[in-house]
């Protein structure tokens, strides 16, 4: 099965030099002098360096897993775009950005350890597999490198560049979570149940959404404020424009995802059929509402490649697949969501009051509808399309890993390849970032003729 890589949208730059910029200029500080020790001393000296390091991170590595039990015990709180994009336009005031810290250090140690109890609580030979004890210790250790902020207030700019660089190291540090979770899942699967890995991914993929998501806008805020303004250096995305608050666009287009998507996964079938399915949108394509674009486009790009792999396998490919939107109407009652945010008292790269059009018209959530010609679900398979150990994959497919079911496909997914095959885990992924905020998607199926899926967004509600 040929593959196609997509490429990533936005520049990591060496971790070495994220914050350069953001730190202040300390050349005019005293410097202090050293004396020539002699080689052995030298050496002697770095030995001891290294062994205080070392129980530097043992001791706050055992104070973590102690943390753990009482911190899991707290309950996680809720979150909302609107909690997200609270503390305002880009580019914040020194005190928008600390208060944005403040609010990301409540959330992610509570976050992180109700993870490692979730973890410990699988058998304990499903814990010792080593894909699945990699992804313990990687939670053990980004807790450890939170809890010394804790009791703390970050109460200054120097502070805050700290912290944020053990946000870009946590984000980093997780990025393959899920493919590797699911290799170990696959390499104990005569050990758990598929029903009790689909729970458990279920839950964590949620978890991590969130975590995630709170860290990277705190990073998307920070380099998008007045005094670290650098949205080029972030180390996750950072986009540069007037309807963005960190992550989120609050003017989002999905008419305009769509198509993206849409172009990407019609390559893919050129590729590996020989076939490039036409699709169309018709509805309310002007639609906008403030979401996360990168969610929406794992999303739509997921329910694509079902969609046109089945109508290109059913031989219909002449008939393009339907994609409409709808737009919910403005909600009247007295606790619908509202938000209201002053807009940017500084002008910074695009980030301008002028730049930023009335947004008053949002939708507070829209639903997509995707209909395909490509022959329904058969109703024996219909019951299983939400399990991680369900894939649409034929026996005759070829299956990365040499697998047949889709933790397969999820664990071979960290190399960054993109196939139209093994589409089986993308309804369940799908499923978690729609709901995740609130939506949630639908499957109709009229079998031997075609499907149509139902995904629902909710947005932040009406802004001002």
């Amino acid at each position: 099965m040929n593959c196609i890589l997509r490429p990533s949208r936005f520049y990591q730059p060496p971790k070495a030099a994220l914050f350069a910029a953001s730190r202040p200029n300390t050349s005019t500080a005293p410097t202090r002098s050293y004396s020539t020790f002699h080689s052995s001393d030298s050496s002697s000296a770095s030995q001891r360096h290294r062994d205080s390091d070392h129980e530097r991170r043992h001791s706050r590595r055992s104070e973590a897993e102690d943390q753990v039990p009482m911190l899991a015990k707290q309950p996680l709180h809720p979150l909302s775009l609107a909690d997200l994009v609270k503390h305002g336009r880009p580019p914040l005031s020194a005190e928008a950005l600390l208060s944005s810290a403040r609010f990301t250090l409540s959330l992610l140690p509570i976050r992180l350890a109700h993870r490692i109890q979730a973890l410990r609580n699988l058998p304990y030979i499903v814990v010792s597999n080593p894909n699945i004890s990699k992804i313990y210790n990687n939670y053990q250790h980004s807790l450890s490198t939170l809890l010394p902020w804790q009791g703390r207030t970050i109460s200054n700019l120097e502070d805050e560049i700290r912290f944020t660089e053990v946000l870009a190291e946590l984000v980093q540090t997780h990025t393959d979570t899920i493919p590797i979770l699911a290799r170990g899942f696959l390499e104990c699967r005569k050990y758990i149940s598929p029903t009790e890995v689909t729970r458990f991914l279920d839950e964590h993929l949620r978890a991590r959404i969130g975590t995630r998501l709170v860290a990277e806008q705190h990073i998307a805020l920070h380099f998008s404020s007045q005094p670290h303004f650098d949205p080029g250096a972030s180390p996750t995305p950072c986009p540069e424009h007037p309807s963005y608050i960190g992550v989120i666009d609050t003017a989002l287009r999905p008419a305009l995802t769509i198509d993206s998507c849409g172009g990407f996964v019609a390559d893919i079938c050129e590729l590996n059929y020989g076939v490039r399915p036409q699709w169309v949108i018709d509805g309310t394509p002007d639609t906008t509402f403030a979401f996360v674009p990168m969610h929406l486009e794992y999303i739509v790009t997921e329910l694509l490649k079902n969609a046109f792999r089945a109508t290109v396998e059913n031989g219909m490919s002449r008939e393009p697949i339907v994609i409409t939107i709808c737009p919910e109407p403005p909600d009247s009652r007295p606790h619908a969501a509202h938000v209201g945010l002053s807009l940017p008292t500084e002008t910074r790269g695009a980030f301008s009051a002028d730049a930023i059009a009335p947004l008053d018209d949002n939708a507070p959530g829209v639903t997509i509808r995707v209909r395909d010609r490509g022959g329904g679900i058969s109703p024996e398979v219909l019951p299983h399309i939400w399990g991680y150990s369900f894939t649409t994959f034929n026996e005759s497919d070829e299956v990365p890993g040499g697998s047949d079911d889709a933790l397969s496909v999820i664990s071979s997914a960290s190399n960054g390849n993109s196939s139209i095959a093994g589409l089986g885990y993308g309804l369940p992924l799908s499923r978690a970032y729609a709901e995740y905020f609130g939506g949630g998607i639908g499957v109709q199926s009229m079998y031997g003729w075609g499907t149509d899926i139902y995904l629902r967004l909710k947005g932040v509600g009406k802004i001002e």
